[in-house]
């Protein structure tokens, strides 16, 4: 009887395409798609923290959309377990722009960690951008405040800015705790009347003044030539 030369194993295909794909292909998500799968990655996240594994490399490339409707998360090369993961928790795990400002000092992994890389994630599902901007390999970043995802989506409503950015806040101690602490904060402001968009001036108010101070000098600037011209 022939003896067996190579070890190989089955993985099960599922069509469909992963969130990169689909924003690539298709641009940012509508809100109701955003909110399904915003539902579903803080589910799946916290059944993977209660069994006390982090995934430590959440981005859109991880995130698979099944045409069946689920969604899976992908790629555990990185994953930490304490107690049995023997890589140093120091070294500086996965993709720079989804890594939260701690891991550039070389902090353990963390619950908030994953949960900050899972807020980029969402924050680029509606937004097609980084909270802070895209940031390179081996840059070591500097974080002041992130951009309002409605500075770019002027439809959403105040509760989604604010659960983005705190996710993506730069103090882990002002992020969620827990991924369930997320869900349960997403499914009450779902439970929200919906709000017609905010104006510009409520959203930024800064960046507004800021443009009316600017037109309003140029206008000045505009009426001083004419006086000189005259």
């Amino acid at each position: 009887m022939a003896q067996r030369q190579h070890l190989y194993y089955l993985m099960r295909e599922h069509p469909g395409e992963t969130l990169a794909e689909r924003l690539r292909n298709h641009g940012p998500l509508s809100l109701p798609e955003w909110l399904g799968l915003a539902n579903q990655l803080l589910r799946g996240l916290g059944q993977l923290h209660r069994r006390n594994l982090l995934h430590r490399d959440l981005k859109p490339e991880n995130l698979h959309l099944g045409r069946d409707g689920e969604l899976r998360l992908l790629d555990f090369g990185l994953a930490w377990c304490p107690g049995l993961s023997r890589e140093d928790p120091h070294l500086l795990p996965g993709t720079p722009s989804y890594l939260a400002p701690e891991c550039f000092s070389g902090t353990s992994p963390s619950v908030r960690q994953d949960l900050y890389a899972t807020g980029v994630c969402l924050y680029q599902a509606l937004t097609g951008r980084y909270p802070y901007g895209e940031i390179e390999a081996f840059q070591h970043p500097r974080f002041g405040r992130p951009v309002p995802p409605s500075r770019y989506r002027p439809d959403l409503p105040a509760w989604i800015d604010d659960l983005l950015l705190r996710a993506v806040a730069c103090d882990p101690a002002q992020r969620f705790e827990t991924a369930e602490e997320w869900l349960l904060s997403l499914q009450q402001g779902e439970a929200l009347p919906v709000a017609a968009p905010r104006p510009l001036l409520e959203r930024e108010p800064l960046q507004t003044w800021r443009a009316i101070a600017l037109l309003s000098l140029a206008a000045n600037l505009a009426l001083f030539l004419v006086w000189l011209k005259g």
